[in-house]
């Protein structure tokens, strides 16, 4: 169930007819791999047309940036996330985190054609609010991060996937996304026997472990190891760019 502070937010978005995607917990919760989530994280369209109507979208919220680096399209075009919060007078106010780029990921043009809209139910009556959900495969892609709680998320994802369509007819690219993304390994094998000449052409070093009859649990943690270490390259850069905002900050309250 997503809270109504939250779907406020998203019901405000929307009237300002803003390009934002909703990922992150919220997202996950949509596609039954959660139970609940604190914060709203929104992938948007930042280009010098689209971000002044986001601007009165989140001034029209009273949400104010509570963190570096400021609201702008370069940080948001180089890959930063800018932090908002937005107070609500009964509850604590509300985190959103916005992005334009995510490692890992297509371009927001290519992610706005593959989403999915979805229905919520405000509780007002028969009311909805229509939500723009980052598409599965581009959330997974998405939550594969440095941080070791994004990837039991993760393989909740793609479990929920499975198993709410292991028993119907599935197409070649739903097959292709499971052997890819699966890191339940008894679903894995499960996918592997039922589809054999998919997963002889599949390339993933898990899929390859699991016909050669090796560990999938030690290939799927190297698999995991080296996307951690691909994370924190990428976020290296962009770390010491926002130390550095943080310093000038600091300078220029002294």
């Amino acid at each position: 169930m997503i809270p109504t502070q939250i779907l406020r937010v998203l019901s405000t978005i929307r009237m300002y007819d803003v390009r934002a995607l909703l990922m992150g917990g919220q997202a996950c919760v949509l596609y039954g791999a959660a139970e609940y989530s604190r914060d709203l994280d929104l992938a948007v369209l930042a280009t010098p047309e689209a971000l002044p109507t986001l601007r009165e979208a989140l001034e029209s919220l009273n949400a104010a940036v509570i963190a570096v680096p400021s609201f702008d399209v370069a940080y948001l075009d180089r890959g930063h996330a800018v932090h908002f919060s937005i107070p609500d007078g009964s509850t604590s106010p509300l985190r959103v985190d916005i992005m334009s780029r995510l490692r890992g990921v297509d371009a927001f043009p290519v992610l706005w054609e593959r989403r999915t809209t979805i229905a919520l139910p405000t509780g007002a009556g028969d009311a909805e609010v229509l939500v723009d959900v980052m598409a599965l495969e581009d959330l997974v892609a998405a939550k594969k991060t440095q941080r070791d709680k994004d990837w039991p998320m993760l393989r909740r994802l793609v479990d929920a996937s499975y198993a709410a369509a292991r028993d119907d007819a599935v197409s070649d690219a739903q097959v292709d996304f499971w052997l890819a993304e699966l890191r339940s390994p008894a679903f894995l094998a499960e996918v592997i026997a039922r589809y054999p000449e998919a997963a002889a052409r599949s390339s993933r070093s898990v899929v390859r472990a699991a016909l050669n009859h090796d560990d999938m649990d030690v290939a799927l943690a190297a698999e995991q190891v080296q996307i951690m270490v691909q994370d924190r390259a990428y976020w290296a850069p962009l770390r010491r760019e926002l130390e550095a905002l943080r310093f000038a900050a600091r300078r220029t309250r002294e």
